[in-house]
């Protein structure tokens, strides 16, 4: 069922970039400059708003910027096509924001004297990155891990309404959503890596003659 809702989502999110999209195109804006703006977009509500406690600000910033992953994507279908250096762009920007977020809500908590929550941050960045690098990793293997209960955009999803309703003062709001994200960032690790590993056992070793 969440699948289907996610699949619905982000068909219709589709259908409202699209014409975005085509007009950037038409007015010589190029997919990469979408990525890297969205990134700087990220960077500023997370270490300028969400690292000083602006939370409501932050994260509204933080979502907006970050729908520019589904824009860029968008344009560089409509231009025929992502290119390598295009979708090794996109990868290592979605790391750098990534970090961003999460460390700016370390660092935010730090402050608070949250260690607890500090501490579901780090776990947070840190299967988050292992999740992106498991299919990374799948995929330079010639095998597939498009799999998981939490990818990118159900993480930031996660702690961006923890973030909002906090903001808007309710209590453990934030904490509990990062506790949350955090397992369920590890079961998609897991998940990952037995679906990588179920591929593993039909393919032939490594230099093995066929």
């Amino acid at each position: 069922m969440a699948k289907i809702f996610q699949v619905s989502a982000r068909a219709g999110m589709t259908r409202v970039v699209e014409p975005i999209a085509r007009g950037l195109l038409r007015a010589g804006v190029t997919p990469n400059a979408v990525t890297v703006t969205g990134t700087i977009g990220v960077l500023v509500g997370a270490l300028g708003f969400g690292a000083r406690g602006d939370l409501v600000a932050g994260a509204l910033i933080v979502t907006v910027f970050a729908l520019t992953d589904l824009l860029d994507g968008t344009m560089a279908r409509m231009s025929g096509g992502s290119t390598r250096f295009g979708a090794f762009l996109d990868s290592s920007m979605d790391r750098i924001a990534d970090s961003a977020v999460f460390g700016a809500v370390a660092y935010w908590l730090a402050t608070e004297g949250d260690h607890a929550g500090v501490a579901a941050a780090l776990i947070c960045l840190a299967a988050g990155s292992v999740v992106s690098y498991v299919k990374a990793r799948a995929e330079g293997l010639g095998m597939t891990s498009n799999v998981g209960i939490a990818e990118r955009t159900e993480r930031l999803l996660i702690v961006g309404v923890g973030g909002l309703l906090t903001g808007f003062g309710v209590p453990m709001a934030l904490q509990i959503a990062l506790w949350l994200l955090a397992a369920v960032s590890i079961f998609t690790v897991g998940q990952r890596m037995r679906h990588v590993y179920r591929q593993a056992r039909q393919l032939p070793a490594p230099g093995a003659n066929g």
